[in-house]
């Protein structure tokens, strides 16, 4: 092993690390506040910023949008369509404090959210309607009818 020098690292690459602090710089991009890790010895109880999760579908008929919400009411939730986009708002309360409850862990999230979607081309905006069950909001958003091309025959000249 003439003229190479064996090399050392003089950290040691903690992948986990590297993922943690992208998640909190991509947190601060968006203005949130990042969720707290459990990689501190101490865990600390924070009230996060959030988003309801949701899942989009589609059949031939609609367009589905499914947003977790869970202990919302329905009338705590706003769904508007403007300028092709539709808009899920609302706003989830945190609960009481009571007196003699001690709280060790605080891990789900409170506040105001907003989601916006823009509706795709096909999307009739003017017939969306919604239902709210067990937590589960669903958007449904009709597609528009298409004129049917008609068969017609063509005389030849």
């Amino acid at each position: 092993m003439s003229g190479l020098t064996r090399w050392e690292p003089t950290t040691r690459w903690n992948p986990f690390k590297e993922i943690e602090e992208m998640e909190k710089r991509l947190s601060s991009l968006f203005g949130r506040a990042p969720v707290p890790t459990g990689s501190d010895k101490k865990e600390a109880i924070t009230v996060a910023e959030w988003s309801p999760l949701v899942d989009i579908s589609e059949d031939e008929k609609e367009y589905l949008i499914k947003a977790e919400v869970p202990e919302m009411k329905k009338e705590e939730i706003k769904i508007n369509v403007h300028d092709d986009v539709l808009a899920i708002s609302g706003e989830r309360k945190y609960e009481k404090e009571e007196k003699g409850k001690k709280y060790h862990r605080v891990e789900r999230a409170y506040g105001s959210f907003m989601r916006s979607f823009t509706l795709p081309e096909d999307a009739d905006g003017s017939k969306v309607n919604a239902e709210y069950k067990d937590g589960v909001l669903k958007v449904h958003l009709p597609k528009a009818e298409k004129a049917k091309p008609k068969a017609m025959e063509v005389k030849i000249t």
